[in-house]
């Protein structure tokens, strides 16, 4: 049998790396290597990249559409499935309107170029506002932030990793995570070349993790007091003399002076006994920042997922303004994607335009936090969610108190699932629309160029071509939007409209590569062989480095970037661009915001808040895992990758465990039993599960993954509990109880 090479991007994570594949005549991949010409990931690869190719010719995944026939799921055709879909949105929507529809949009489909070019379709056909993402489980703390500040929740600055000499990293492990809203291939050989070159790496964390291991100081912290270490560490740059805003950034930043007064009082000495940390600890920090010549302060979902996850987000980039380190080489720097435009209008960033039904939580970035979503499911009365549409993700295990949505999802009327397996969450579903395999599948990092430590870009074409008659993702996507728009027409012409639409905006834009131009005409010159390459030549264009429709003859195209750069471009490092990134409605960085003044008052009364009783509880990364969605790959669910309650020996001796020993972990939202492993890498009073697992629930079909099962920590973590400026879940510091158990227990 004979084989052949093809080079793609890895879809498994935000790291981006460029893969080699080999493959057999019949299509399976045999073997992944790194891509050593990709110029961005140069050869690197994790074990997740380097298990594509199981991943990919999984027997468990679903090669066709799936009906309910009672509490089994049968085989159906396409066209079946997708009347289907119409006929109950429809008996839905009509009996119940519109808001009785809800869309979960999850994980996986970041890392997809379809999800994010049609979710918003789907959304907008069906009108409702009961929209929920993985993103309040996650991040949202960190676009409400960008938001205020620079006026667009996408503008995220990221640490210019490849020239900083001092990293601050807070609530981050990218050696297990691969990096999260800051893209970068080789994270690790990244962070040994600071130190390599004389420079500083600080890791902030309730756990001695593997990046903390690698790191020059680790630092414990009590979980979720991140903020009150950030503000201490602002105070100590205002009462020392430290802060050093050049001139033009101050010109551009409006609440200097406000920020410096919220401060006042939160001072190391303050702060050391909720932080856990000792106050020269902290002073000596502030000091080292303020003194590395380049420096960055980079805070992942540590920061997001408490109750203060908002402000400590903003406090990262108080920071990097106040050392001068924002938009400045070596320090927090904004990505300029390949695919996204300069040109933009000004406008206020606003949130709770609306509010959820039953808790009355504001909407934000156009969506509810998830942690709401079993109430609107459950609780009866107008604009009650009736049926529900989830694309990719798995909630059941990724949200908060993931037991009472396992049963909330048991008593709609009708749902729809786009994804690969009949997991925990999709077993749910009336209809199961999976997407084809990856091989199949183009690629281009729609989501997550947009946080890249060095501009690139590249783009993948499928390297096995779709069976006859199968759809591709846009294909099923598409078709969603066009059944939930009432319509009865061919899945293309929602891409065709949307280019137009996009195209008529662009023309009447100041600043716009094609202002003043003719809207047909450009529309014609679109290329691509299918409606998704169409819309990313488009997209390519119109970007920074396209050719603006022939405008720059040197500039990029889909067709270029494909045919030219197979294993992708160097676009550069990053560069200062302050001015394209702006929007606010002053046009400066709104470095204060009342709604985050506001909060403050609450972070303060904190302070004199009773420890909680107990113990707090985190997650943690593995790095064979992303999530639930890999536990099906036997390679993965092997090793280190193991669902373990992490104590700390202290604790464990104190409660009468030891290794492998039965514990019951109890909160207000539930129990759940998980094994003990004692260790000194975590903080006395902190315990640990990792996220995803929790598998083997019946009517599932993932049998590598039920044989590894593990517990399901969202068992655990309480809905009711949220961020209240971005909604965002609190998973980190949820308060527990722990009692030994008999070892006949599990």
């Amino acid at each position: 049998m004979g084989s052949r090479t093809a080079y793609r991007t890895c879809p498994l994570c935000e790291a981006l790396c460029g893969l080699e594949l080999t493959l057999d005549d019949g299509g399976a991949i045999t073997g992944v290597r790194g891509d050593r010409r990709d110029p961005f990931s140069k050869g690197f690869v994790c074990p997740k990249g380097a298990t594509l190719g199981r991943l990919d010719g999984d027997p468990d995944r679903l090669a066709g559409p799936l009906l309910r026939d009672g509490d089994r799921h049968a085989e159906t055709d396409w066209e079946t499935a997708f009347a289907t879909v119409r006929r109950e949105l429809g008996k839905v929507r009509e009996r119940y309107g519109d808001d009785a529809v809800a869309v979960y949009i999850g994980n996986p489909t970041a890392h997809s170029v379809a999800g994010p070019l049609y979710g918003g379709a789907i959304i907008k056909a069906l009108g409702t506002r009961n929209v929920y993402t993985a993103s309040t489980a996650d991040q949202m703390p960190k676009h409400v932030s960008s938001g205020h500040l620079f006026g667009d929740p996408l503008a995220v600055p990221v640490p210019d990793l490849d020239r900083t000499g001092h990293l601050l990293m807070l609530g981050a492990n990218p050696l297990e995570s691969n990096g999260s809203l800051a893209s970068a291939p080789d994270f690790p050989g990244r962070l040994k070349a600071i130190r390599a070159r004389g420079g500083k790496v600080v890791v902030v964390d309730p756990r001695r993790t593997r990046t903390a291991e690698l790191a020059d100081e680790h630092v414990f912290i009590r979980p979720g007091t991140d903020a009150y270490l950030l503000f201490a560490l602002v105070n100590v740059l205002f009462e020392e003399g430290l802060t050093a805003v050049p001139e033009e950034l101050a010109e551009r930043t409006n609440g200097l002076d406000e920020v410096r007064a919220l401060a006042a009082g939160l001072t190391p000495e303050r702060v050391a006994a909720v932080t856990g940390i000792d106050a020269p600890v902290i002073r000596r920090m502030a000091r080292e920042l303020a003194a590395a010549g380049r420096a960055a302060v980079y805070g992942r979902i540590g920061t997001c997922t408490q109750e203060f996850g908002t402000l400590s987000n903003w406090l990262v980039d108080v920071l990097n303004v106040l050392t001068g380190n924002l938009d400045r080489a070596g320090g927090a720097m904004f990505p300029r994607a390949a695919h996204v435009p300069v040109y933009r209008r000004r406008r206020p960033f606003t949130t709770g335009r609306w509010h959820s039904r039953v808790r009355g939580l504001p909407e934000v970035n156009g969506e509810f936090p998830v942690a709401t979503l079993a109430d609107e499911i459950e609780t009866p009365g107008d604009g009650r969610i009736r049926a529900l549409v989830t694309i990719g993700g798995n909630p059941v295990l990724s949200a908060p108190n993931g037991g009472r949505l396992d049963a909330a999802f048991a008593g709609l009327e009708f749902m729809v699932s786009v994804d690969p397996y009949l997991n925990e969450t999709t077993r749910h579903a009336d209809v199961v629309l999976p997407p084809p395999r990856p091989a199949q599948t183009p690629h281009y990092d729609v989501a997550l160029l947009g946080f890249a430590v060095r501009d690139y870009a590249r783009y993948s074409p499928p390297v096995v071509p779709l069976p006859e008659g199968r759809p591709s993702e846009a294909q099923i996507l598409a078709r969603l939007a066009v059944i939930a728009s009432g319509l009865d027409a061919d899945p293309a012409a929602l891409d065709e409209m949307l280019i137009a639409g996009t195209l008529k905006k662009a023309v009447a834009m100041e600043g716009s590569p094609v202002a003043g131009r003719d809207p047909d005409e450009l529309h014609a010159l679109v290329e691509g062989a299918t409606p998704t390459e169409r819309r990313l030549d488009m997209m390519i264009r119109l970007g920074p480095y396209g050719d603006g429709f022939g405008a720059d003859p040197d500039g990029l195209t889909l067709a270029r970037l494909r045919d030219g750069h197979p294993h992708g471009v160097d676009l550069g490092p990053l560069k200062p661009r302050l001015d394209e990134v702006l929007c606010t409605a002053s046009g400066r960085i709104e470095l204060c915001p009342p709604a985050f003044a506001r909060d403050v008052e609450r972070l303060r009364a904190g302070l004199d808040a009773p420890a909680p009783d107990g113990f707090v509880l985190i997650g943690r990364r593995h790095l064979r895992s992303n999530n639930s969605w890999l536990h099906n790959v036997p390679e993965l669910v092997r090793g280190s990758n193991t669902c373990t309650l992490q104590l700390h020996p202290a604790d464990a001796e104190r409660l009468g465990v030891g290794a492998g020993d039965p514990v019951r972990v109890a909160s207000r939202a539930g129990s759940l039993t998980a094994v003990a492993e004692p260790t000194d890498a975590i903080m006395p009073g902190v315990v640990s599960i990792p996220h995803g697992w929790g598998h083997g629930r019946p009517g599932t079909r993932t049998r590598v993954a039920d044989a590894h099962a593990g517990v399901n920590v969202n068992l655990v973590t309480d809905e009711q509990r949220v961020d209240p400026l971005s909604g965002n879940a609190v998973f980190n510091g949820v308060p527990v109880t722990l009692s030994a158990m008999e070892s006949a227990a599990i």
